[in-house]
């Protein structure tokens, strides 16, 4: 039988960011589908969808700096939808969904989500979340400020 895709509410706001059910059919439920629909091949009308609805994905050296792309690889992204992302490039696409969803969830509206991404902050030694997004770990140093945040517990 024809089922429509359960998508588990943890993953929702990072599926709604890459275009939702328009470009993504599959069932997400645990860490282990991320991992299988990332490494199938997250479709490129997904990040398109992605970087025409986030502001600062507008400006090249964010979206070098998040996605890993060149305003040149984005436009070639834009010619052909229906491919598919490699690896990495769907890794960081998910991982700044995921970072923007958690952003918006601690600062109330997606606008405030962005500025903050923008701004240097004093926890990660005035660097802009934003261009940490470049490595794992500065990725990782993001997330962590955002917990701390979220529950206003500073370290």
């Amino acid at each position: 039988t024809d089922r429509e895709p359960t998508i588990s509410p943890e993953f929702r706001a990072m599926l709604d960011l890459l275009g939702g059910q328009r470009f993504i059919n599959v069932f997400i439920r645990s860490e282990l589908d991320v991992h299988a629909f990332i490494a199938h091949g997250v479709p490129r009308s997904a990040l398109n969808h992605l970087i025409s609805s986030v502001s600062l994905l507008g400006r090249e050296e964010n979206l070098k700096k998040a996605i890993g792309l060149s305003a040149r690889t984005s436009q070639r992204h834009k010619s052909a939808p229906d491919a598919v992302l490699n690896e990495d490039q769907g890794s960081r696409a998910w991982k700044f969904a995921e970072i923007l969803s958690k952003a918006t969830e601690v600062f109330g509206t997606r606008e405030a989500a962005e500025q903050w991404l923008e701004r240097p902050a004093l926890a990660l030694n005035q660097s802009r979340p934003i261009d940490l997004l470049s490595t794992q770990i500065g990725a990782k140093q993001v997330e962590n400020l955002l917990v701390q945040l979220e529950y206003c517990v500073y370290i």
